[in-house]
């Protein structure tokens, strides 16, 4: 069965309503650039609200989503602790989005949605799992913070498929977050897109294109305790 027949299958005969960007929160902190809207579902292709963790991870997923789902890219990442290094990777998240659309005019649209950055949440989410090395508990507790931002984004918005690009790095346990995210769908009444981005070269065409784009390439995954162990090797 294909993503469209799954979901006319899911739906029925309802259709489902535009709906303005919107924080489940009810704050401020959550912007998008351009367009403003995640499209409607009744359109051919569904909507698709993906998470990324960075401009250079989501290329390759983004590529290969494109023919099948509208995608809102959803920029949520309070674990990278520094201001000045987040700013950097949302500039070069939308960077990409702006050239990507460009090549692409009349054709697709990849939107942009940020959420809110208070890294203050994730020192208190990771609090006892300091020491932790990377891909341990801090790290799955991390990817469950991220996803339920997501997943809570997108029913807000009307929006019944979520997804990240986190399965896209070879640092990253596919399993661990297939889990996380099915859990998450369960409960959230949603579809989790599961996927092990890294099959078929997804890395290695992650880096093709973020060559191709002049992108940043970080060589940290973004909290303090991930930098703190990469100064170490």
């Amino acid at each position: 069965m294909t993503v469209n027949e799954k979901e006319k299958q899911r739906k029925g005969q309802k259709g489902t309503q535009t709906a303005p960007l919107a924080d489940p929160a009810g704050g401020g902190g959550i912007r998008s650039i351009p367009g403003g809207m995640i499209p409607d579902e009744s359109e051919r292709k569904p909507a698709l609200l993906l998470h990324s963790c960075c401009g250079p991870c989501s290329t390759a997923v983004i590529e290969r989503l494109t023919e099948e789902f509208d995608i809102t890219v959803f920029f949520y990442n309070p674990c990278i602790t520094d201001e000045e290094e987040y700013i950097r990777r949302r500039e070069n998240q939308k960077k990409f989005l702006k050239a990507y659309n460009e090549e692409r005019i009349g054709e697709t649209e990849i939107r942009f949605l940020e959420g809110p950055y208070h890294p203050g949440q994730f020192f208190r989410m990771a609090e006892g799992l300091e020491n932790e090395p990377e891909g341990g508990a801090r790290c799955l507790k991390c990817f469950e913070q991220r996803l339920e931002k997501t997943a809570e984004t997108a029913r807000m918005n009307s929006c019944s498929w979520f997804g990240t690009t986190l399965t896209v790095s070879p640092h990253k346990n596919y399993r661990r977050i297939s889990e996380i995210g099915q859990r998450i769908a369960l409960r959230c009444g949603l579809t989790f897109l599961d996927r092990d981005f890294k099959k078929k070269d997804g890395f290695k065409r992650s880096i093709e294109l973020s060559r191709k784009y002049e992108l940043y390439r970080q060589d940290y995954c973004g909290c303090e305790y991930s930098k703190r162990q990469e100064v170490k090797k």
